[in-house]
C-alpha cells in the first residue's frame, strides 16, 4: 500500500462527489447542509491537492472535465465502501433484527425497490422488510410506517426528510401501439393520441396543459389509480403516458417519445420520523435506501 498517494480530504472529496452528481455548488451544498463558498472551497482545495481541473464552468453551470468524470467513477466507489464501513462500525449488520415498514407508490416499489432490498437482505439477514404500496404520505405520520419514499416534501415537524434525487420523466408509449398509430413527431401530434390517465381524467388535462400538451378527455379512453396497472395498460400498447425514465428504460417493448423534449423532473424524498432516526435498525435501512437512490443510474 503507497500510504504516501492517500492524502486527500474525504470532506473535500465529498464536495467533488455531491457537486458532480447534483449539478451546481448550490445544489450540492443543499443537500451536504453546508454552505455554497465551504463546498466551492473544498472543491478548489482538492483540484489544488490532485493538480486537476475538475469542473469548467460552461455559461452559469458547472461540467466535469474529462479527469473530473475519469475520477467520479472512482469516488462513487470510495463513497459505497464509506457507507458500508459507517454501517460495520455501528453494529448494523449481522445482528440486527427486527421489521422496518416503507411505504412508497406502488410504481416504485414494483420496479425500483428490488435490488436495494435484496442489498438489505445479504447486510442484514435477520431483518424484516414489509413494503407498504401507497401513496398517502398520512400513513408515516400514523406510525403505519417507518419510512416513506415520497415526491414531495413534507411540512410537518415531527418528520425528518432528505431529498435523495431528482429523477426524470418521460412520455412513453408500446411499440405495438405506435406501429398501429404512428409515432408522434411534435407536441402537436400528442392531441391525436391516446393516453393513459394515472388517476382521475381531469387531473391528467391539468397536469398536461403546462407542458404544452394539449389534450381533452377524448384521448383518455383508459385508466388506473395504480400505477402499476395503468403502466400494463401502456406495456399492452393501450397509449400514451409520462413514467420514471428509470422504470421507462428499462422496460422491453416499450419507447420513449419525443427524444428532444425536455424531461419533467420530480423530487425523491426519504422521509422518517425523526425519533424513528435514532433508530438502529431504521438508520441502517434509511442509509442504505439514501445510498442507493442518490446513486447515478449506471453506477
Amino acid at each position: 500500500m503507497n500510504w504516501d498517494a492517500i492524502s486527500f480530504d474525504w470532506n473535500q472529496v465529498r464536495a467533488f462527489m455531491a457537486t458532480a452528481d447534483e449539478g451546481s455548488l448550490s445544489a450540492a451544498a443543499r443537500v451536504l447542509g453546508q454552505t455554497q463558498p465551504t463546498v466551492g472551497r473544498q472543491v478548489a482545495a482538492l483540484e489544488d491537492r490532485l493538480g486537476l481541473a475538475l469542473f469548467e464552468r460552461v455559461g452559469r453551470g458547472l461540467v466535469l472535465t474529462p479527469s473530473g468524470r475519469a475520477m467520479l467513477k472512482h469516488v462513487h466507489k470510495m463513497a459505497e465502501a464509506a457507507v458500508q464501513v459507517s454501517l460495520v462500525a455501528a453494529g448494523q449488520t449481522q445482528t440486527i433484527e427486527g421489521k422496518v415498514r416503507i411505504t412508497a407508490s406502488d410504481v416504485f416499489a414494483a420496479h425500483i425497490l428490488p435490488p436495494v432490498l435484496q442489498q438489505l437482505r445479504d447486510i442484514a439477514p435477520r431483518l424484516e422488510v414489509e413494503i407498504v404500496a401507497a401513496n398517502d404520505i398520512r400513513d408515516i405520520q400514523r406510525r403505519e410506517a417507518d419510512i416513506a419514499i415520497r415526491h414531495v416534501r413534507p411540512a410537518q415537524p415531527e418528520l425528518y426528510a432528505r431529498l435523495v434525487d431528482e429523477a426524470e420523466a418521460h412520455l412513453y408509449a408500446a411499440t405495438s401501439y405506435l406501429d398501429r398509430r404512428g409515432r408522434p413527431t411534435s407536441m402537436t401530434d400528442l392531441s391525436r393520441h391516446d393516453f393513459v390517465n394515472f388517476g382521475s381524467t381531469e387531473e391528467m388535462i391539468s397536469y398536461l396543459a403546462p407542458l404544452g400538451i394539449n389534450v381533452t378527455a377524448q384521448n383518455f379512453h383508459i385508466g388506473s389509480n395504480s400505477g402499476v396497472v395503468a403502466w400494463e395498460y401502456i406495456r399492452h400498447g393501450l397509449g400514451i403516458a409520462f413514467m420514471s425514465a428509470n422504470v421507462g428504460d428499462a422496460t422491453p417493448g416499450v419507447e420513449r417519445l419525443l427524444p428532444d423534449m425536455a424531461p419533467v423532473v420530480f423530487p425523491v424524498w426519504l422521509i422518517t420520523h425523526r425519533d424513528l432516526h435514532t433508530s438502529p435498525r431504521i438508520r441502517l435501512v434509511f442509509d442504505t435506501l439514501a445510498q442507493f437512490l442518490s446513486r447515478p443510474p449506471d453506477k
